[in-house]
């Protein structure tokens, strides 16, 4: 550890403390998870559904697309209603109909307000009461109610199936014809939505909020924010405050300025030999740029669908390619493609760090590893298609075909195919870092960090495997967001800081030991907020309070060192002109500055946003989700893909010259690109949302009746403006580096023209 052993003390005890939290917390909800009735009956005995039936329905749900088909507890996709607040208002004006006809004789529309207010107090009462016994493992529901669970079940079968009256329905949802070919299946559906609704509407024993904290918003029923809810949504804004002021003192107070060292006269890491196994990477740079296009292309069809739900400018592309299937595609294609572009990086330094040499069999390690890739993507995405298509057998869907979790929507085996895959990743890495690291003398710190990170890497996506098919959905959540906010968020950032902090370090531009205890500081400030901060999408989704308390207080620090990011660009700005090779580097390092600015508005800014419990209470499944999504995803970790992609590219391509006037032209497309889609249609039409949540309840915020309107139709017509100009800017990207990888042009690295600087 040396000088930097109080570093690295803080870190293994934000790790063991944080980690700790985490844990608790699982245990909390697999011991706090709504109940799952082993029957439910009406008053006089007869049997609705069993608990097998309603994780039957499930198992449904999941093969249809799962959350790529509208949303559950607000987790999912944003098209289609959210099948727990759509299912309970459906239910719960089927109850006062019901009761209005059998005591007034009359539709409840009909009845004066005082009247009206009667029913909705006796609504209240019955649907907010938990009639569960847990000793018989029985819900009993009245005879109405069962009537109002029939008529509401009767809508989904509909909707579900073909039926022309929903015709109109379902595609103001993108739902293809037949979502859910089988009447069986779609009865066991019904029953899963029921069971979300009722966990949704029915407090917690000795308890005046429902298992969901109150979520959705629903007036009827008065679903309304916890007083806890507002209580820690005060107490993650203060915390934010104070973590901003303390980083600033702290920065102040203990930041000690590394003297600048010399820059070499050339480039270090041209000066080494290209070996066998960095020669072979660039196929994995036309997978990076090849996944790319594929995901843009797919995210301007999806979006188009939000317009024409089963069409595509009038041709009937749902038949074969519906909304769901395609959304998956789009996820998991820049899923695939931005983890290769890290993989990639990662090879790279192998032989840098193994003396300029490969270690035995390098080369044959990281074509496997390849191969492993294509039959990864490919088997996945004929998976998707044959589960969505309804062509898989149902008992082979969730291993073979489709999840219905997303960002996790790949079957079962082939994410033990990623996995195997990242293990190899893993192996390969360690050939090189472990033998550097038992070379005596020198300061191995940076790269201790650096092997810590591969291994977190490496190992945590292991943690999407902890659930099954039949898990509860509660549980299911707690792992999910273990591989989407934790290890993509928590240790791929910390993966990224580090070897970026290696590569400039390495590269002379900065200092060994400056680079060291940044990189050191900045991990453990990544996971002090990003470890327990896992638990902020968990806020309702059948957990409790203390859940809540946890996911909000720490979750606010994860914002504290995004906004403070645009010191970082400007360093990582002035890179550039440290020296005439970085011209070389120009584009890389441009990317990294956008990584700074997007980690800042779209992690920082976007993801404050819906943070706060009362923020989330009332936007958890609107639009303003993928605002946060988009920016995040693509703007931080796309562009630092890019980026290395890019940083490989000039090195295994020594002799390329790239275009300076393409690469300026995709640069400002990109990013206009991305805020375009941004500003003038996502968050906008979420705002709107978020008026009609609060004012109406997420039912409506999410219903056809509101989002057909005409000027939401409007801004979902804008971003195809966005769409293009995006696009326009990956392709011009995209063809500079298949130019690069095939050799279509440049002979030696171009300074870059004063006029052509971004």
């Amino acid at each position: 550890m040396g000088s930097y052993k109080k570093l690295w003390w803080t870190l293994i005890l934000t790790l063991g403390i944080t980690f700790g939290v985490l844990g608790w917390a699982g245990v909390e909800i697999y011991r706090q998870a709504p109940p799952i009735p082993g029957q439910v009956v009406t008053a006089s005995g007869q049997v609705l559904m069993t608990k097998d039936s309603i994780l039957d329905g499930q198992t449904a749900w999941q093969s249809t697309g799962g959350m790529q088909v509208g949303s559950i507890w607000g987790h999912g996709a944003y098209q289609a209603p959210d099948w727990t607040a759509d299912w309970l208002h459906r239910e719960l004006l089927a109850w006062l109909d019901l009761a209005a006809q059998e005591e007034d004789g009359v539709a409840y529309d009909a009845l004066p307000a005082g009247r009206k207010a009667d029913l909705r107090d006796q609504l209240k009462q019955e649907y907010r009461a938990n009639t569960y016994d847990t000793a018989r493992d029985t819900m009993v529901v009245s005879e109405r109610r069962a009537k109002a669970m029939e008529q509401t079940a009767s809508y989904y079968k509909k909707l579900y199936g073909s039926d022309p009256e929903l015709k109109s329905s379902r595609e103001n949802f993108a739902m293809k014809e037949d979502t859910l070919p089988s009447a069986e299946r779609r009865e066991l559906l019904t029953q899963f939505f029921f069971w979300t609704a009722w966990a949704a509407s029915t407090e917690r024993p000795n308890m005046a909020a429902t298992y969901t904290n109150n979520w959705p918003h629903e007036p009827l029923i008065d679903n309304v924010p916890t007083a806890e809810n507002v209580v820690w949504s005060i107490v993650s804004v203060i915390v934010l405050l104070a973590g901003i002021g303390l980083l600033v003192w702290g920065w102040s107070f203990l930041h000690k300025e590394e003297p600048e060292p010399q820059v070499p006269a050339k480039d270090p890491l041209a000066g080494f030999s290209l070996t066998a196994s960095q020669k072979a990477l660039g196929k994995y740079l036309f997978i990076v740029v090849a996944l790319f296009t594929v995901q843009i292309m797919l995210g301007g069809v999806t979006a188009h669908y939000t317009l024409e739900g089963q069409s595509f400018y009038g041709i009937p592309l749902s038949d074969w390619f519906p909304y769901s299937l395609l959304r998956t595609w789009h996820i998991q294609a820049a899923l695939f493609w931005i983890a290769t572009g890290f993989l990639a990086f990662g090879l790279f330094f192998v032989p840098i760090l193994n003396g300029g040499k490969d270690p035995k069999f390098q080369k044959l390690g990281v074509d496997v590893l390849f191969y492993a890739l294509l039959i990864l993507v490919v088997g996945s995405f004929a998976g998707n298609y044959l589960a969505i298509a309804h062509i898989l057998p149902p008992e082979l869907n969730f291993w073979f075909g489709h999840q219905g979790y997303e960002y996790i929507d790949l079957g079962r085996f082939w994410q033990w195919v990623k996995l195997a895959g990242l293990l190899i990743w893993l192996g390969l890495m360690l050939r090189g870092v472990v033998p550097a690291l038992r070379q005596k003398g020198g300061d191995k710190n940076l790269l201790a960090l650096l092997s810590f990170s591969v291994i977190a890497v490496g190992l945590f996506y292991g943690s999407g495997l902890f659930y099954g098919e039949r898990t509860h959905i509660s549980v299911m959540e707690y792992w999910r967001w273990w591989v989407v906010h934790l290890w993509v968020e928590g240790f791929f950032e910390v993966f990224a800081t580090t070897a970026l902090a290696f590569l400039f370090s390495s590269m002379g531009l900065v200092s060994y030991r400056g680079a060291t205890a940044a990189a050191l500081a900045s991990a453990s400030l990544f996971m002090l907020g990003g470890v327990p901060g896992t638990l902020h999408h968990l806020y309702f989704s059948g957990t409790t309070t203390p859940i809540m308390a946890i996911g909000a207080t720490f979750s606010a620090l994860e914002v504290v060192p995004l906004i403070v990011l645009g010191y970082e660009a400007w360093e990582n700005y002035r890179l550039k002109e440290r020296a005439p090779w970085m011209k070389a580097v120009h584009w890389p390092v441009i990317c990294f500055v956008s990584v700074a600015f997007w980690n800042m508005l779209g992690a920082g800014v976007f993801g404050f946003m819906i943070n706060p419990p009362i923020s989330l209470y009332f936007i958890q499944g609107l639009n303003t989700t993928p605002v946060h999504a988009h920016a995040a995803l693509f703007g931080v970790y796309g562009f630092l893909a890019l980026g290395f992609a890019l940083l490989v590219l000039r090195y295994i391509r020594p002799n390329f010259s790239v275009s300076h006037s393409r690469m300026k032209f995709g640069f400002w497309m990109l990013n206009g690109g991305l805020a375009l889609m941004i500003f003038t249609s996502l968050l906008p039409i979420g705002l709107f949302q978020f008026h009609a949540s609060v004012s109406e309840g997420l039912w409506y915020a999410r219903s056809e009746e509101f989002l057909q309107q005409d000027f939401l139709q409007t801004l979902r017509w804008v971003r195809t403006f966005g769409d293009v100009v995006f696009i326009a800017g990956a392709l011009a990207w995209v063809w500079e580096v298949v130019r690069g990888l095939f050799g279509l042009g440049g002979s030696q690295p171009a300074a870059v023209p004063a006029k052509a600087h971004a």
